[in-house]
């Protein structure tokens, strides 16, 4: 484009507007898909993790006394793991579907929210497990009371304004679609 006639600069044009942040929670259905390709991927982690600790404790049996103590461990190798993540935006699992993890206003997730974002994910298993606690289950019963829970937590979500799981409400978060990844 040549000079303006009259003398006056030329507009420049406009800049792209970003694109505003989408905050709506993606399907149900993708977010448990996601859920359950993290439990396939946590396999590696519990095993491994698991592993180096019964390794360097030198336990030899599931019924060791020292049980809880490598139940505390694995606690806080998954706390890592997911802080860590969490903190960066998303797991390999949520990357996989798109998902990914923010605060309120749609910014990063810092470590301490992250963490208690773990924290209140526990309340998709302890509220079942400490209801069968007093009872003697078999394997197959407890895992149906754990299972139902789940399923009942998650369709919860559909109460929420924002579709969002209450452990998110709860550690002020929100999960969102993630863009996919440029050419």
């Amino acid at each position: 484009m040549g000079p303006d006639p009259t003398g006056e600069a030329a507009p420049l044009p406009a800049s792209p507007t970003p694109q505003a942040l989408d905050l709506t929670a993606p399907s149900l259905a993708r977010r448990m898909a996601s859920w359950i390709y993290e439990g396939v991927l946590l396999f590696g982690v519990v095993f491994v993790a698991d592993w180096l600790f019964s390794t360097l404790a030198q336990m030899r049996s599931g019924v060791d006394p020292r049980r809880p103590l490598m139940q505390a461990f694995l606690f806080v190798v998954l706390g890592l793991y997911f802080t860590w993540f969490w903190s960066k935006g998303q797991t390999l699992a949520m990357k996989t579907w798109r998902i990914r993890v923010v605060d309120v206003h749609g910014r990063p997730v810092t470590q301490l929210r992250a963490a208690w974002r773990y924290v209140c994910g526990w309340l998709w298993f302890l509220p079942p497990m400490a209801a069968i606690a007093p009872f003697s289950f078999t394997a197959p019963q407890a895992a149906i009371a754990v299972f139902g829970w789940v399923i009942l937590w998650a369709l919860a979500s559909r109460f929420h304004p924002q579709r969002q799981f209450l452990h998110d409400a709860l550690a002020g978060t929100r999960l969102i679609p993630s863009l996919p990844p440029g050419p």
